[in-house]
């Protein structure tokens, strides 16, 4: 009887690890059609390609994610050296999809329209294919606040341009507000592996996502500008007194949607320049692309350093 208990104990626990979608209508259909990764349920055996992921990495452009899946092939020993990864969203031109052993690599586009239409195709992929126990964690890159270029951030919490850790979306009509938590277990991990490589500087702090590059991050060399530099400096100075590190423009759906289907979620972003010494991003291409690898070496240590571990 005991035996049975600890049997149906395991059973429920490996039930409360499968990815959850917070959706009673996606259980009624009798296909879905993930239309911007070109899959379906119909037509792709989701369970037998993707059951195995452990590990989602997003990332905004499809070369990076690219270059990413190839690194931590490298780096797990996984496939031959130089081996190709095929893009699983070949049919359609708007992300990008690889895959080596358990750890899935898609790229979103920028800004929240994009990844939040990816993350709904995503955490229904992975719901489909019964993934479980699965870590995403997204890796770009992003404008300092009081920080050295090159730096990477570990979001501790994202906020919107109000400095409040809140993701709003208008749902029919209404206001509809989200809470934009991430796992606080996932940054001290992340933390700790950041410790262990010691290549480049590491901060924890908040990262504050707006709608725009432009005028929602402060800068005064787009198209449009309405304020001084003497504001804009007001206002990134009082984000930087809110522990807000950096800015990008796709933390807070990430974090929002993630939590919401209780999934472990981090970001972990690269500093290209420090916002409060300017808006112009001026780095040689080389050093630029060499920030761009930092993310991806603390994320493929991290992922490298749980599956030895497992």
């Amino acid at each position: 009887m005991a035996s049975t208990r600890t049997q149906t104990k395991e059973s429920e626990n490996d039930n409360a690890c499968y990815v959850q979608l917070c959706n009673p209508n996606i259980a009624t259909l009798k296909e879905d059609i993930l239309y911007h990764f070109g899959l379906s349920t119909s037509t792709h055996d989701l369970p037998a390609m993707f059951g195995d992921v452990k590990f989602v990495c997003v990332g905004g452009s499809p070369s990076r994610m690219k270059a990413f899946i190839k690194y931590v092939a490298a780096e797990l020993g996984l496939g031959r050296p130089g081996e190709d990864h095929p893009n699983i969203c070949a049919g359609t031109d708007r992300y990008a999809m690889f895959k080596v052993g358990p750890v899935l690599s898609v790229s979103h586009g920028m800004g929240v329209p994009s990844i939040g239409i990816m993350l709904h195709e995503l955490l229904k992929l992975l719901y489909h294919a019964r993934c479980s126990g699965v870590t995403i964690i997204r890796i770009g890159t992003s404008g300092g606040i009081g920080l050295e270029p090159g730096s990477v951030v570990i979001t501790r919490q994202a906020v919107d341009a109000y400095f409040k850790p809140e993701f709003e979306q208008v749902v029919l009509g209404r206001r509809v507000v989200r809470c934009t938590d991430l796992d606080a277990r996932l940054v001290r991990e992340l933390s700790e592996c950041s410790a262990d490589l010691r290549d480049f500087g590491t901060v924890v702090g908040n990262t504050m996502c707006t709608l725009d590059f432009y005028e929602g991050q402060g800068r005064l060399d787009g198209a449009l500008c309405g304020y001084t530099e003497r504001d804009k400096q007001a206002y990134l100075r009082a984000a930087h007194a809110a522990g807000v590190r950096n800015i990008e423009m796709e933390s807070s759906v990430f974090a929002a949607m993630c939590s919401a289907c209780g999934l472990r979620a981090a970001v972990v972003c690269v500093t290209l320049l420090d916002r409060l010494k300017g808006d112009q991003i001026c780095s040689p291409h080389e050093v630029l692309a060499e920030y761009q690898q930092r993310p991806q070496r603390l994320v493929g240590h991290f992922i490298k350093k749980c599956l030895a571990g497992a």
